[in-house]
């Protein structure tokens, strides 16, 4: 009775407050203005257009004098505002929006609201970041006096903000998941692979009070765990194994791949985790494994097609970067800026080309060569390797042993054929290689030579006789070299002595073979580079040194692509695109961050390893919240804001900005940027341990299960629905790391031109390996993954959506990889069996979803069983031609075979099955 008495106060309490408070309560800017802006004037009156020279974008331009040479928003002061008189006139030709649906009367009463307390110009939710937020125990212990019946008890502070939505709505927590389908879903969530019937017979049997604790940190100390979150990454970082565009050449870069993995499982900090693979090549003493996380960037497309400007396509690559990373890692639409202020968001046209200027000035070029690379010596190689670093730091200072480093492993910096102009009887051929014929010349522009005595050449030619002849200043300028050009197989690299004479100049080069045919070039040049020679002259070994040196570098070596700085005298200037054409340039722009955001770092370098350092300063507002979007949509199907790729003014408002920004700081700061103790607190939740029945008048409150009151429910991803049934019925490889796999595929899917390459299937368990080691050509992707929505990987996807088609039934039923499994799966049930329909069809079953064969399934699968069986054995070459290779000869076997064959396709192709619930 008490009780009542006092929820009974509590109630007039809160309505005396009610009734106080001002009818007129404080417009919020970003609430309750900027959505109607957008939605009615920012078309007009933004980024693109600013019709009578108004403009609602930037604050400073919405208070500003228009084209009339008065301001048209008065702060204070609706009555005598020009923006409020057009949203009202009577007159069509005055009333804005012009030629469109009036506003409404709600809508015309904010912003008139909005003036009259002094049009004060909020921020958006998304820019801004609280200190703390208070997680809502107590209001919750007010709100629930009534709610006596509410015994889910509360696993995670997480809970707390889900059950005040759940007050707000009438809604109310789902029971716990039992303990086999729980058990089900977090695997697949941790680690993408379903639990074995022995996992979950000893969970389900584990009486301790901590045993779902204890499950969930083995899966999170799982390798499996790596790969399962790499498949995920790796649509951001629209990783491939192919270059795109025309001719879409394979490239060697699965190291990246094996990098993320073995990042995940080592939990790598996620503020590391961005440092390394946006900047690896800037930290101090960069180790090979941070110079191979930096081929994040590197998986941009090249075009190797013969008459393209390498330059226009190394400009697209570079603004690929900047869009994939403000994309990745906040959210932000900044794409949008490449040709004129952003519509909605308070991005400036010039603030782009200034974050642009962070990643001008990488070595790539759109080479074929996919150069820089870093090269992947053998054990012998690496040991003469370090004797010559042990060689140059006996004579030299460590920066010389950094260069000779950087040179053996990368072969940067290096100047490629495209950089020489002013040609004579000669071409650039195919736009690769410099061809210069006999008596012809070319330059090399502003070349610092410094103290340089040596210039490393790589070329081939058929025919002997050559000769290059190298001056400076002038074609007779001083004679810096002249060098006789032996044949070659193949391209080859020789270090020509040269004539230092410092400071930076024009190099002409000359070249002479009068014996070859008029219409041929004297030899055809990849790349040059100007060097110092290794220290130590004087030294007796000196010459073995420099030959090993040079051998080193005509080593042919695997390698993967990477990013690696221009030196300080090779740096670009950026410019801003006129209309974001990279033919016109306007001015000049320094490297600098979006003013909107937060400041950046004052002791950061003003290159990618500051801007990297901005990125997860805990000033940013965006990275945390985003990433905390992501993995929360990973696991519960969508996101707290949606969409996933914006968190601008144009995303949806975040159905809990409480529980977003405290999931943010707690990432952060108590969980040190841990990707796994972040999932780890989502996974412990009772928010996740729901059960997705839908209960009565649920999808009536609650359709998209926005405020999460029963469990998740969803199609697993691409590589899950493959990986899963290679892993229940047997057929899944552990195998880990090394180059992308070909699985089976059909005949003529793959129309490689000029390459010749082909879809050869792996052999043995290759062809068994999780989708995340499968090949991945951008025109030409895995067909099963991308009926299943997967990536062709040639842009950053933040946000793959599920699609439900026949061609989804039409794999699992019919795909040979599918009909494996189920061949495989049949002889399994066939064992377990032991001639019994029942206990047969019950073991396959309990394979494929961990759990037992309800009776109603069983009748139908019963039933699917003896009619296939009557089939094939009317048509025992039917079953023969479905076992294939393992038929056995035997027509009553081959017919009971592929009889269970047909059940276990069908427990395949379950909904159940192919979705998590």
């Amino acid at each position: 009775m008490k009780k009542w008495i006092v929820g009974l106060g509590i109630a007039l309490a809160i309505l005396a407050f009610a009734m106080w408070q001002r009818k007129d309560e404080p417009v919020d800017f970003s609430a309750d203005v900027k959505p109607i802006l957008n939605k009615h004037c920012i078309t007009c009156h933004g980024g693109v257009k600013k019709n009578s020279g108004f403009s609602l974008l930037f604050e400073e331009e919405a208070f500003a004098a228009a084209e009339s040479g008065n301001p048209a928003i008065i702060p204070g002061d609706a009555e005598h505002s020009e923006f409020i008189r057009r949203l009202t006139s009577d007159d069509p030709e005055e009333r804005m929006p012009y030629d469109a649906p009036p506003l409404s009367k709600q809508e015309i009463k904010v912003l008139t609201r909005w003036v009259e307390q002094g049009a004060k110009w909020g921020t958006h939710w998304a820019y801004s970041l609280p200190k703390e937020v208070e997680v809502p125990r107590r209001r919750l212990a007010t709100a629930s006096w009534f709610n006596f019946w509410d015994s889910n008890p509360m696993h995670s502070d997480i809970d707390y903000f889900i059950k005040e939505k759940h007050e707000e709505h009438q809604l109310e927590f789902a029971p716990e998941a039992d303990r086999a389908t729980l058990l089900r879903r977090v695997s697949l969530d941790l680690i993408g692979l379903p639990p074995t019937p022995q996992q979950v017979e000893a969970f389900v049997n584990d009486t301790r009070k901590d045993a779902y604790e204890r499950l969930v940190d083995s899966l999170l100390a799982s390798p499996r765990f790596g790969e399962r979150w790499a498949s995920w990454w790796l649509d951001i970082a629209r990783y491939a194994d192919t270059k795109g565009y025309e001719k879409d050449n394979s490239r060697q870069i699965w190291a990246y791949r094996d990098w993320v993995i073995k990042a995940f499982n080592r939990d790598m900090p996620f503020n590391t985790f961005t440092i390394e693979q946006l900047a690896g090549d800037l930290l101090p003493n960069a180790s090979k494994d941070q110079l191979i996380a930096t081929a994040f960037h590197r998986n941009t497309m090249v075009n190797d097609e013969g008459g393209t400007e390498d330059e226009e396509f190394r400009v697209a690559a570079v603004i690929d970067r900047v869009n994939t990373t403000y994309q990745a890692w906040m959210a932000t639409t900044f794409e949008c800026v490449q040709c004129h202020s952003h519509t909605y968001d308070p991005i400036k046209f010039e603030e782009y080309y200034k974050s642009m200027a962070f990643f001008n000035n990488t070595r790539d070029e759109d080479t074929p060569g996919d150069y820089p690379t870093l090269r992947f010596y053998n054990k012998e190689d690496s040991l003469q390797v370090v004797r010559i670093k042990e060689w140059v730091g006996k004579y030299a200072e460590p920066e010389a042993v950094a260069s000779t480093d950087l040179f053996l492993y990368t072969l940067e910096p290096k100047i490629h054929a495209h950089a020489c102009d002013q040609l004579v009887n000669g071409a650039l051929v195919d736009t690769k290689w410099l061809g210069i014929r006999n008596g012809g010349s070319a330059r090399l522009p502003d070349i610092t030579l410094g103290d340089n005595d040596l210039f490393y050449v790589n070329y081939r030619t058929g025919a002997s006789g050559g000769k290059l002849e190298m001056r400076a200043d002038g074609h007779q300028g001083q004679v810096l070299a002249r060098v006789d050009l032996p044949a070659t197989k193949g391209m080859q690299t020789i270090a020509i002595p040269i004539t230092a004479l410092g400071g930076k100049r024009d190099v002409y080069l000359k070249f002479n073979n009068p014996s070859i045919p008029a219409d041929q070039p004297v030899c055809l040049v990849e790349w040059m580079a100007f060097r110092e020679a290794l220290p130590g002259h004087d030294d007796p070994e000196y010459p073995q040194v420099q030959q090993t040196f040079l051998e080193l570098i005509n080593k042919s070596t695997p390698a993967v692509p990477i990013l690696v700085e221009n030196p300080q005298h090779m740096r670009r200037q950026t410019q801003v695109f006129e209309r974001g054409n990279w033919l016109v340039k306007g001015q000049t722009v320094e490297p600098a961050v979006p003013q909107f955001l937060h400041d950046f770092p004052k002791d950061a370098p003003r290159n990618r390893l500051g801007f990297a350092q901005w990125l997860v300063s805990e000033e940013n507002p965006l990275t945390a919240r985003t990433l905390v979007n992501r993995l929360w949509a990973q696991l519960f199907g969508h996101g707290i804001v949606e969409p996933l790729g914006d968190m601008g003014s144009q995303s949806d408002p975040p159905t809990h900005p409480e529980l977003l920004d405290w999931l943010a700081l707690q990432f952060m700061h108590e969980m040190d940027w841990s990707v796994k103790r972040l999932l780890r607190e989502l996974v412990l939740s009772t928010t996740y341990r729901q059960s997705s029945a839908l209960a009565p008048g649920g999808a009536e409150k609650d359709p998209g299960n926005k405020y999460y009151a029963r469990g998740p429910r969803f199609r697993l991803s691409a590589e899950q629905v493959r990986d899963q049934a290679l892993a229940v019925t047997g057929l899944l490889s552990a195998k880990m790391y090394g180059p992308s796999v070909m699985p089976y595929q059909p005949e003529g899917v793959w129309m490689s031109v000029y390459s010749g390459e082909s879809w050869t299937k792996s052999a043995g368990e290759d062809q068994y390996r999780r989708g995340v080691y499968t090949f991945i050509k951008r025109t030409s992707p895995y067909p099963s993954a991308v009926t299943f929505d997967a990536s062709s990987r040639e842009v950053c996807l933040v946000d793959r959506i599920r699609t439900n088609t026949p061609l989804q039934a039409l794999t699992t039923l019919n795909d040979p990889v599918y009909q494996e499994a189920a061949l495989h799966l049949a002889r399994h049930m066939e064992a377990a069996g032991k001639g019994k329909i029942s206990a047969a069809i019950q073991s396959g079953y309990q394979s494929v979803m961990q759990r037992p064969l309800p009776q109603d399934k069983f009748a139908a699968l019963e039933k699917l069983f003896r009619e296939s069986l009557g089939h094939y054995r009317q048509r025992p070459q039917e079953a023969a031609k479905l076992l294939g290779a393992s038929a056995t000869g035997a027509a009553q076997a081959n017919a009971t075979t592929a009889a269970y064959t047909m059940v276990a396709s069908a427990l395949l192709n379950l909904d159940e099955f192919l979705t998590k619930s």
